[in-house]
């Protein structure tokens, strides 16, 4: 890895992970997803915080302010009142870009899940960041990532962040033909 390797923050909004009162499994399949897509060398970076507005808006910023070009939480999105993170996403995105939210709840019920109705789950900007909100349920991240990955690349090179590649063997990234890399 080198000072120029792209970074991607993960972080799991769970009280429960937190406490020690279970194993975060989200974050490390999101992570496992993520490695699966990208043929782009990339570091990862994770963190586990509480359903705590402030926390979730400290942790987007510090992964902005370090480089993340994608950063994706996990959990916080249900109708619960702990759940918080689309509140948290309001404080901290410049830009909103709910379509990452209406095609992964649009994912989910697709493959039978008829609480996806229930999900918050959206996306927005910070900074050169894209921020994605996934579901908490490990089983959940991959449908949901399938469904956005392939505009998560290009949406990346828009906002000035790095150049992440996909896996043409997983994955379909969708980049304007002139928009390739060169």
């Amino acid at each position: 890895m080198t000072e120029k390797t792209p970074k991607i923050g993960i972080v799991t909004i769970s009280d429960r992970a937190t406490s020690g009162e279970y194993e975060d499994l989200s974050g490390p399949a999101i992570e496992a997803a993520l490695r699966d897509y990208l043929s782009t060398e990339c570091a990862f970076v994770r963190r586990v915080i509480p359903d705590e507005v402030p926390e979730i808006v400290a942790a987007i910023r510090t992964f902005a302010e370090q480089g993340c070009g994608l950063i994706c939480t996990t959990g916080g999105t249900g109708p619960s009142p702990r759940d918080v993170t689309p509140e948290a996403m309001e404080h901290v995105c410049e830009k909103s870009l709910p379509g990452f939210g209406e095609l992964m709840r649009t994912a989910s019920l697709a493959v039978g899940v008829p609480t996806a109705i229930l999900s918050r789950q959206t996306a927005g900007i910070v900074g050169k960041s894209l921020v994605v909100n996934l579901p908490g349920k490990p089983a959940s991240i991959r449908v949901c990532l399938d469904a956005v990955f392939p505009a998560v690349p290009y949406c990346i090179d828009l906002i000035g962040g790095p150049y992440l590649e996909g896996d043409p063997e997983v994955v379909q990234v969708f980049r304007p033909k002139n928009k390739a890399k060169t």
